[in-house]
């Protein structure tokens, strides 16, 4: 079996097509004129033709030499251009990224993408949501380098790191009891029906948003279970009931919805970013540093 053509054949081929001539071509290259003799011989034997005619006076392309000259410059750029991109995606520079978020954090994972996205133009960011649960098991799974979630129980080999801080407030239609004032002690929601995620979809998330209702002695019972916030708010605002949300999801309430401030020691939710513990990969690393570079205290 005859050898591979090796891209220092390319390399050599290349230049004495464009000099025709063995000197200049080796003065090019930087290697001795028989040694570049040699390896074009090499090459002509692995294509099995001639690809240039030599006598004393000159050197020329055979018609399969002008014919294999474009192809190999191609061949040599599209090579060159893989090594380049393999280096860049190494050193975090290039590739894909694949992150998982909750959808209550949409905002925050859109700063942190669009800072990431300045220091990291070439890098595809592929982007899906789901439930704190959902996007932790994506971690493990591997299919996701890094999650966006929210009151997340501690794993074994999961990192977290703390991005924001919200404090939890009530949500009741315009026309609730308690509608006119800015606050609602927590009793005074017993009686309504609470619309509020599956505690499925984060335990400790859910143990959180419901904490001032049971610190109040109320028996939580979830009469409507929803996967998004968007959904439960605009069923609150019809009227159907009421929830305890995150700050940030009430900052634009459709009409017939009223945010309400919790009386009592406040109630705190934890957004965190977590990542695969020990995965230290150029892109993540990368994408950590962009995150760094911002707080995002989102307090109310």
């Amino acid at each position: 079996m005859d050898p591979p053509i090796e891209l220092r054949h390319l390399r050599y081929f290349l230049a004495l097509a464009g000099e025709l001539h063995f000197g200049r071509a080796s003065e090019q290259l930087h290697i001795a004129q028989p040694a570049l003799s040699q390896q074009i011989r090499q090459l002509e034997k692995i294509v099995g033709v001639e690809l240039f005619r030599r006598t004393s006076r000159s050197v020329r392309l055979t018609e399969a030499g002008t014919a294999f000259q474009p192809r190999a410059q191609n061949l040599l750029e599209r090579l060159t251009a893989d090594l380049d991109e393999a280096r860049r995606v190494g050193r975090g520079e290039a590739g894909r990224l694949d992150v998982a978020f909750i959808t209550s954090a949409t905002a925050i994972v859109s700063e942190h993408l669009r800072a990431f996205s300045r220091l990291r133009p070439e890098v595809q960011v592929k982007l899906r949501d789901g439930f704190t649960t959902d996007v932790l098991m994506a971690l493990e799974r591997g299919t996701a380098d890094v999650g966006i979630v929210r009151d997340a129980e501690k794993r074994d080999d999961i990192d977290l790191s703390l991005l924001a801080s919200e404090r939890l407030v009530a949500v009741v239609p315009t026309g609730h009891p308690a509608a006119g004032s800015g606050q609602v002690a927590a009793r005074e929601l017993a009686a309504d029906p609470l619309i509020l995620f599956p505690r499925s979809a984060g335990p400790q998330a859910f143990d959180m948003n419901t904490q001032p209702l049971r610190n109040a002695g109320i028996d939580v019972q979830v009469t409507q279970e929803f996967s998004n916030w968007h959904t439960i708010i605009s069923l609150v605002a019809a009227g159907l009931g009421v929830s305890i949300a995150p700050y940030s999801v009430t900052t634009l309430l459709p009409e017939g919805a009223r945010r309400l401030e919790l009386d009592g020691p406040a109630t705190v939710s934890q957004i965190f970013m977590a990542t695969r513990r020990g995965d230290d990969r150029p892109l993540l690393q990368a994408f950590l540093a962009a995150s760094e570079s911002r707080t995002d205290p989102v307090s109310g």
